[in-house]
Formats: structure tokens, sequence, C-alpha cells
């Protein structure tokens, strides 16, 4: 139950045309991401609803090309080639491996970015003010939201010293890890970095943790696969450790707690940049927006299987408790 909120150029007669119109040439958005269609339709739709309610309707005076990667991040530069191969106007690209995918394949075609941590540090774009090149979008993390989930498993770690930081080898980590060692220094917690790109790996790093004697997990990738989602909240568990995550999709299906952007938020205000690239702005002048919504979502199922008591003051502010 949801309770408050925390907190390229088109080409032709695209930068003209008057969206509530009909074309017989619609411009084409192609959207792209890791994962399934199924699994991320609450996404999708909010993308497209705020692109209808903005005057560009799916099928009618737009069309959008919606592409899923499943788990195999290897076939994203296929998907993109086939994207631009189709006529795409504008990029959507959820996600930094899709984002990475696009920029790699063109300079000059509008790329609309979604939940990219670190995209100055990427590459993708000069600055978060002056993008200057053909990418802007959303960004998705900041070390005020790695505090924030650190604080929280202080709350149900009062005492809390040594804290297991999960990561896979994901673009651009070492700017999270950096704020990730900053942050801990700052709270009198030590770090444990454990780096976990495969199943056995990660049954390795939970081995390694419970001999450490950590006393909290933080996962600092995601949203996985869901094998290896499952495999993760089945770890977490077996330690009797609490574990907060950075997708809500973790507490959903049986994690303990998550804390990060809201993601629907972020695909409905990703519509909003399509509509001003297809009014003419070029993406150099549309700045890097942050997150605005965020989200905390907690599990109070698995925190009884784990004999945690989750503080009533935390369960306030959740946005959503899962029972």
């Amino acid at each position: 139950m949801r309770r408050r909120d925390l907190l390229l150029l088109a080409a032709g007669t695209a930068t003209t045309r008057n969206p509530a119109s009909a074309d017989t040439n619609p411009p084409r958005i192609g959207f792209v991401q890791v994962g399934s269609r199924q699994d991320n339709r609450g996404l999708f739709d909010a993308f497209r609803e705020n692109l209808a309610a903005l005057g560009w309707t799916d099928g009618s005076n737009i069309v959008v090309l919606d592409r899923w990667a499943e788990e195999r991040a290897e076939q994203l530069p296929g998907i993109v080639r086939e994207l631009i191969g189709s006529g795409a106007a504008i990029l959507v690209t959820g996600g930094t491996p899709a984002t990475l995918a696009a920029k790699a394949a063109t300079a000059t075609i509008p790329i609309v970015l979604v939940g990219v941590d670190d995209p100055v540090a990427l590459g993708v774009v000069a600055s978060l003010a002056q993008p200057r090149g053909n990418a802007t979008g959303l960004s998705l993390s900041s070390s005020e939201v790695i505090g924030t989930r650190l604080q929280l498993l202080q709350e149900l770690v009062p005492r809390l010293r040594r804290v297991a930081v999960i990561v896979r080898g994901d673009p651009g980590i070492e700017q999270k890890l950096q704020d990730i060692r900053a942050i801990t220094a700052q709270m009198k917690i030590e770090p444990l970095m454990l780096q976990a790109t495969t199943g056995t790996a990660l049954e390795l790093a939970f081995a390694r943790l419970r001999i450490e004697r950590c006393e909290a997990v933080y996962v600092a990738s995601g949203p996985l696969g869901p094998a290896k989602r499952a495999q993760l909240i089945a770890l977490a568990a077996e330690s009797r450790l609490p574990a907060i995550y950075s997708f809500r999709v973790f507490p959903v299906d049986g994690g303990l707690m998550s804390f990060g952007a809201d993601y629907r938020d972020l695909f409905r205000r990703a519509a909003g940049f399509v509509d001003k690239i297809l009014k003419g702005t070029k993406p150099a002048d549309l700045p890097v927006e942050p997150p605005r919504k965020f989200d905390l979502t907690v599990n109070l199922k698995t925190a009884s299987g784990l004999g945690l008591a989750i503080p009533p003051t935390l369960i306030a502010r959740a946005d959503e408790v899962i029972e």
C-alpha cells in the first residue's frame, strides 16, 4: 500500500508537427531496455501514457518501437542497430547498458537516457547541465541516496560497524564505490567490497561476509535477472542479515527493503524529453535531470523471518509495506 512520496534531431517535419494531428508518416521512437516487456510493463505504460497526455498517441501520430534484451545485454548493440535501421528518430534507452549501446551506434540520433548512474563519468554527456552531444535524459543515483540507504540499515542495526557491499562489474561502478567508501567513512562504518559476477561468486561472497562478521548487506547492483535475483534474496535470508537493495523488485520478490528512484516517474518524465525533441529542441540544450521521487519499500514478512523488528518510524515513512 502506497502512503506518500519521499522526496536527432527529429527528421523532416517532426520539428514542426502538430502533435494533436495524425500523420501518414509519423515519427518512430525506439525504446530499448534490458529485461522483459512483461516485467517492465508498468514502466513502459507510464512512458506511453505521458506521451499521450502530451498529444503523442502511439499508433496514430507517433510509433513506439519497443525492444527488450531479456537478460542478454550482449544483444543490445544489435537491437539498437535494428531500431536505427527501422527509421527511429529518437532512441529511449532504459539503463546503462542500453544507453552505452545507443551512444556507440550513433552520434546524431537523439538519445533520451533513463536511469543511468553517472552519465558524465561514462562519457555519455559532457556535463549534466550542458550535455552538448546527442544524449540527455534522466540520471539515477546520487551520494545522498547512498547515504539514505546506509542510514536505513543503521535504523535496523543501531550499532552497525561493518557492512558487506555486493557489486557486479557494472559500467560506471567505480564512481559508485568511491561514494560508498566516502560515506561509510563519514558514518564510521567499514565496507567490505565483494564483487559477484556469477552465481558461484555470489555464494562465495556470502560465505566470506559471514566469516568477516558483517552485520548488514548493501546490494549496489541490480535489478539483475529473475534467477540471480532469487539466488541473492535466498542467500541474504540464509545469512539472516538485513539487506537493502536499490530496486523495488527485490522486496516484492522477497527481499527485505529497498530505497531508490521511482522508475515509473522517470519513464513518465522521459516522455517529456521526447516531446521537446520532437518539437525541435536539441538534446544538447536539455540538461540531464535527477530523480524527483523516491520509493521506500519494506517487506514485513521477510523481516519476521529474519527475526527483525522494523521500527514503527521506519514503517511510517515507507511508501509500500508488503505484509
